[in-house]
């Protein structure tokens, strides 16, 4: 049987990425630093992943098996894996890194000529490429030049919301039934593994930047929005009428920047927008806004989902009037239990609203600037 590594055994490494390689003919093994998930999966032998839309649905999810990631026991499944993947979030990759570079010194030395590809599946532009950086930091020469052979680093951009519902067996798993896997073709090393699921891109910028665009920047801004307004879950935030207005319209003017940057067809992604919006509305899925909203400088970051769809927007001469709202939402974001949010705030109290933005997101454009402090100062004041 063809096997896969999976780091993260997290919800959308058991729902999304692992369950497609184990559907796909693939032995799975998760690895990750959770003890007791790893146990569960060794003493199950499977678990099920509950598709909650308007159709419900159950599938059963078998060939796998966990170990877990800090473990040298890892380094040995490296040598039979055909693929590698991880699911585990960017800030994290940096820490499994070193376990990867272990792997494929593993099969250097035992001769191994059969190619191995590593895709990161995180919500981050290019975390493929990322993570071969810090694994070739972790590599000497010779396993670099063993690595350029042999190590294929394909980068990819995935799309499935998988919220955190507890189960009653706490490693099943739901799901909503939408997904998109987009894979770079031309960064695969040997043959291309045989997913189910998996869709090759040839320009997959196209696709990263237009799931970032869309469901990113409208998920993020629904959440932040709601935030505000005292809300628990995405489909309730979108279920307020002023929310609604202001995310489709910032998910027109992110879909604006798009059209003019790819050449997508106008009518087709106004359609995508509509249908990404129909996933927030998703009752089942009860995704938490302070899931979504985790992490705000990350999000506010000049490459991530509200400040690159803006600066694109605003290149082509298009309005980012309600980009400029989501922003300002997002700057307002104040959750003690997030140490990003706690740092934000911090760093507004310290420097000023404008300030601090200017050095999170690396904008310098002093009209973009005063825009985003007074609609920050206009939200506040309603709230």
């Amino acid at each position: 049987m063809k096997k896969a590594i999976q780091f993260g055994a997290g919800n959308i490494g058991r729902g999304f990425i692992g369950a497609l390689l184990a559907q796909s003919g693939y032995m799975v093994t998760f690895a990750d630093v959770n003890e007791a998930v790893i146990d569960k999966i060794n003493a199950d032998q499977s678990y099920t992943v509950h598709i909650m839309d308007t159709q419900c649905r159950e599938e059963k999810i078998s060939n796998i098996c966990g170990v877990l990631s800090t473990s040298e026991a890892l380094i040995d499944t490296f040598a039979e894996a055909e693929v590698v993947t991880t699911a585990v979030g960017l800030l994290i990759l940096p820490k499994i890194a070193p376990m990867i570079a272990k792997g494929i010194a593993k099969r250097k030395q035992e001769g191994v000529q059969a190619c191995l590809n590593i895709i990161a599946c995180e919500n981050a532009i290019k975390a493929s490429s990322q993570l071969k950086e810090q694994v070739y930091a972790c590599l000497d020469d010779a396993q670099k030049l063993y690595a350029e052979q042999y190590v294929g680093f394909p980068d990819c951009s995935v799309d499935r919301i998988v919220p955190p519902v507890k189960s009653e067996n706490f490693i099943d798993v739901v799901v909503e039934n939408y997904y998109e896997w987009n894979v770079e073709q031309a960064a695969f090393k040997g043959e291309i593994p045989k997913i189910e699921g998996m869709h090759l891109a040839e320009n997959l910028m196209a696709y990263i930047e237009r799931k970032l665009f869309t469901l990113n920047t409208g998920h993020a801004i629904t959440a932040y929005l709601g935030y505000l307004k005292g809300y628990e879950t995405i489909d309730a935030s979108i279920a307020d009428e002023s929310i609604y207005t202001v995310v489709k319209a910032a998910m027109q003017e992110s879909g604006m920047g798009l059209i003019a940057k790819y050449g997508f067809a106008k009518d087709a992604h106004m359609a995508y927008i509509d249908k990404i919006i129909a996933r927030f509305r998703n009752a089942y899925l009860k995704d938490d806004v302070a899931r979504v909203g985790r992490e705000p400088l990350r999000k506010l970051s000049q490459t991530d989902r509200l400040v690159k769809p803006m600066m694109t927007a605003m290149s082509y001469g298009y309005s980012v009037e309600n980009l400029i709202i989501g922003i300002a939402a997002a700057m307002q974001y104040d959750n003690k239990e997030d140490a990003q949010s706690v740092t934000l705030q911090q760093k507004i109290d310290d420097v000023g609203v404008k300030k601090a933005f200017a050095e999170i997101s690396g904008v310098t454009d002093e009209n973009i600037l005063q825009k985003i402090e007074m609609m920050y100062h206009t939200i506040k004041s309603n709230k």
